[in-house]
């Protein structure tokens, strides 16, 4: 089965109650198709309390089954809780957007997309120079040296 065509077959169900397992959640998708695989990504070390992260993917074997689990199971509840039913979306590589362990302009054409020409670096570099002269404050009031109203 392709990657595409797995993803598909895949549902998000979120907002499990910690008492959850996979056995439940088979149990509750089973009447809408063949399941080939339950996960429920475990809880971090520090949140060892629960067993799990509070959802889970039910990956079916046909990509109408998922369609119709995500009709009829959105929005239910399972041991008290509203669950969130959805199409599964792909996994973020470890290397791209927010929290990557990479910086955002080491990424493989970040500077090609972003890059400055010499040209417009050096005009910016120069009014950032212009910018930092003082300037003379009596400038600009060159016909203000008469008091009151302007003479006509």
């Amino acid at each position: 089965m392709s990657e595409s065509t797995r993803l598909k077959s895949t549902v998000y169900v979120g907002g499990l109650d910690s008492a959850v397992t996979a056995q439940t959640l088979a149990e509750a998708f089973v009447p809408f198709g063949e399941i080939v695989d339950i996960t429920l990504p475990k809880a971090d070390a520090h949140n060892s309390g629960e067993a799990h992260r509070g959802f889970g993917y039910v990956e079916f074997d046909l990509p109408q089954d998922a369609k119709e689990a995500i009709d009829n199971m959105d929005g239910s509840e399972i041991y008290g809780r509203t669950i969130k039913v959805a199409a599964a979306k792909p996994q973020k590589d470890a290397n791209e957007g927010l929290g990557s362990k990479t910086a955002i302009w080491e990424q493989e054409g970040y500077l090609a997309k972003h890059a400055v020409d010499e040209a417009d670096r050096q005009a910016a570099e120069e009014a950032r120079q212009a910018s930092n002269r003082p300037q003379d404050p009596m400038q600009g009031l060159e016909q203000l040296d008469v008091a009151g109203p302007n003479p006509e």
